[in-house]
């Protein structure tokens, strides 16, 4: 799997994802990670992007012709320049639809997955035109794209076959079936400051550690 990120920073989301166990899933090949500066497509000595919106109003916009030259040269194609069917081109924004582990798993399955993280005061509307969908991770604003395409991509990555270890994919799993968190875990020291590991983790009896799992799933 090939994941690409539009982003005017790249500096910023290189070492999170050279590191851990997205770092180690690259050096194995189990994906393939893409940083792409927007500026490269500026077409003036200044590397602009961005412009004032028509009608007034604070900010910048990122331009409509720069971002869509870099996913034009970006995206797989096909014969006749036209879009893989496989990969999937998104972009965030705090008004997209609230990304969860549903959506993470469905972009796993992709052959390659495109993530234009916007900036400044936001972007051309009709960049809309040539992404996708739109995805948000909360209803709050940032200061650019960038920390929701590390959480995409950090979502993704570990769902794809053999990056993690067997059990972390079963949990996985079934959160993404049932909607369920984890149930709360505890390691040594079994008391600390007065706070206590609940007993019945401790006992080792299998099923009362079931039913106790299951009762304090959220």
């Amino acid at each position: 799997m090939l994941i690409t990120i539009l982003t005017l920073f790249p500096e910023i989301l290189k070492p999170y994802l050279s590191s851990s166990i997205i770092g180690k899933a690259q050096k194995k090949e189990q994906v393939a990670v893409k940083l792409v500066n927007i500026r490269d497509y500026a077409k003036d000595s200044h590397k602009t992007v961005d412009n004032r919106p028509y009608g007034g109003g604070a900010g910048m916009l990122l331009r409509v012709d720069i971002v869509h030259k870099a996913i034009i040269d970006n995206r797989l194609s096909q014969s006749g320049g036209k879009a893989s069917p496989n990969e999937k081109i998104i972009l965030t924004d705090p008004a997209g639809k609230i990304y969860n582990q549903a959506k993470a798993r469905r972009f796993s399955r992709l052959d390659h997955l495109m993530i234009v993280a916007g900036h400044y005061e936001g972007i051309d509307e009709r960049i809309k035109s040539f992404t996708d969908e739109t995805v948000s991770i909360g209803r709050f604003i940032l200061t650019g794209g960038e920390l929701p395409s590390l959480a995409i991509a950090d979502s993704v990555i570990r769902l794809i076959p053999g990056v993690l270890k067997k059990a972390e994919a079963v949990r996985d799993e079934s959160y993404s079936k049932k909607g369920l968190t984890e149930s709360p875990q505890f390691t040594r020291p079994r008391e600390y400051l007065g706070l206590k590991v609940p007993e019945v983790l401790t006992r080792g009896n299998h099923s009362e550690l079931d039913d106790w799992k299951k009762s304090h799933r959220k």
